[in-house]
């Protein structure tokens, strides 16, 4: 009995300190949520069911290694708008990128040293912080390939864990799973409502295990 009520405490405890956790998700459009409401997106949803509190850093058209005049700095920069105080911060960004670069090598070299000083950033800025990164859809254009492969390759000498999304439920390149779950059935970014929630039950662990893993 002894043993069950120190375990049983023990997980209230893991859950109190779970649900007084704070988040900073920073990215293009995936985290801006396009057209639609962030509360809508499903790492909002994941910090909502958790009792979170979720900052969104999320801007249309942005990119980790090019600053774009219509969409503003370049995110190796505007991490630094980013609140200073976070248990977990998360990237969700690559597919502007990916379009930018095509098959240019130097671009994807400029990619490559731009996403390796963002990690680095990131580091110093959050020592106590769990950091973690979501890659693009694999869109099947130039660009999308290298930049995920590359995703892959920076992290991990960094060892922020990586989320692929091409291990996902969302099946990009499928017209009639865009007309159900993208916002556009020529849309191969943006989720709808639908999507989202799709997304949530397969994402959620991720955003657990890097919970546990923050030092604060």
């Amino acid at each position: 009995m002894h043993r069950y009520l120190t375990a049983l405490l023990g997980t209230l405890f893991l859950c109190q300190a779970l649900s007084a956790q704070t988040i900073n998700v920073i990215g293009d459009s995936y985290v801006a949520n396009h057209r639609r409401p962030q509360t809508e997106a499903w790492h909002a949803l994941v910090a909502q069911r958790h009792g979170w509190t979720y900052r969104n850093y999320g801007r249309n058209g942005s990119s980790i290694a090019w600053d774009r005049q219509r969409f503003g700095a370049r995110i190796v920069e505007r991490y630094r708008l980013m609140n200073d105080t976070a248990d977990v911060v998360v990237v969700i960004a690559g597919h502007n990128d990916a379009g930018l670069i095509g098959n240019n090598r130097d671009s994807l070299q400029l990619f490559r040293d731009s996403l390796d000083l963002l990690c680095q950033s990131l580091r110093e800025k959050y020592p106590l912080a769990a950091i973690g990164f979501v890659t693009p859809w694999h869109v099947k254009r130039p660009g999308f390939k290298p930049v995920i492969k590359t995703i892959h390759k920076v992290c991990r000498r960094h060892h922020i864990p990586v989320l692929d999304t091409r291990r996902s439920p969302i099946r990009v390149e499928d017209a009639d799973f865009r007309r159900q779950y993208f916002q556009a059935p020529d849309d191969h970014a943006h989720l709808n409502a639908e999507g989202h929630q799709l997304m949530l039950s397969w994402a959620e662990p991720f955003f657990l295990r890097l919970m546990k893993q923050s030092k604060k």
